[in-house]
């Protein structure tokens, strides 16, 4: 996307799907992508929110960009919302599942009800949401799922052990399913991201800033516009089909991987 905004076409005849499209990085990345005259569904369970955010960017990029209201937790939902979607679409060649949340609790303290909910959304949200991808993409024989982890799965923080203990999962998910999803020409990758969004917003509310002040780059969480959506355009494109099974990592160095 250029700095003004203006249509670029690189994507243009791409169809995607966005989870977790209502706002942050996932709006961000709606976005991005309509803004390069790509054809998105935007899903949330926030439906009010997340259709507005879609009419909204629909509107000011001049592109197709539709709402699908879902519940990853619920694997029907996301089975029927997926198929509702690839309708809308004819077709599916990219999902990026944004979809998560966070609950910070000492390790001692977690609860069985806090684990459901971080296991429900991060990690059954994941499986559920790339199992009815693949159903999509596979028929064609090409497409690309991208996840989004956390440097929380790959390192402690203090704090967010059941929401590393998800995010690990996750990344562990996608090099599984990166291994057995290529012979079908479909990709995995998940991206690891640290940027400024609603829930790191509350995570500085809860006393958490202390993390963030530790990037490299900068000093601070990253901008979703700028720093994460030119990448996600790039791994949305035809210049990432030789890209699978990747950590990928736009975090102003705050964790580095190999």
């Amino acid at each position: 996307m250029s700095g003004n905004g203006a249509t670029l076409g690189g994507l243009r005849g791409k169809k995607i799907v966005v989870t977790g499209g209502a706002q942050g990085m996932g709006e961000s990345t709606v976005r991005a992508f309509a803004h390069e005259g790509a054809a998105v569904v935007s899903m949330d369970l926030r439906e009010d929110l997340g259709a507005a955010a879609a009419e909204r960017i629909s509107r000011e990029a001049g592109a197709d960009v539709s709402f699908v209201g879902v519940d990853v937790s619920n694997r029907g939902q996301v089975f029927a919302s997926m198929e509702r979607a690839v309708d809308l679409l004819g077709g599916l060649d990219v999902l990026v599942n944004v979809a998560g949340v966070q609950r910070a609790r000492p390790a001692e303290e977690l609860t069985e009800a806090d684990f459901d909910f971080l296991l429900d959304i991060n990690l059954r949200g994941t499986f559920y949401t790339n199992q009815a991808a693949f159903a999509a993409m596979k028929p064609a024989g090409s497409g690309h799922i991208i996840n989004f982890g956390s440097d929380a799965g790959m390192t402690a923080i203090r704090g967010l052990a059941g929401y590393s203990a998800t995010k690990g999962a996750v990344h562990a998910w996608t090099r599984t399913a990166a291994l057995e999803f290529a012979g079908h020409g479909v990709r995995v990758n998940v991206v690891v991201p640290a940027m400024r969004t609603p829930m790191t917003d509350a995570g500085r509310t809860e006393g958490r800033a202390g993390v963030y002040s530790r990037v490299p780059l900068g000093g601070d969480l990253g901008d979703p516009d700028r720093d994460l959506a030119p990448v996600m355009v790039f791994l949305a494109g035809d210049g990432s089909r030789f890209i699978t099974g990747q950590t990928i990592s736009v975090n102003g160095g705050i964790g580095m991987v190999r």
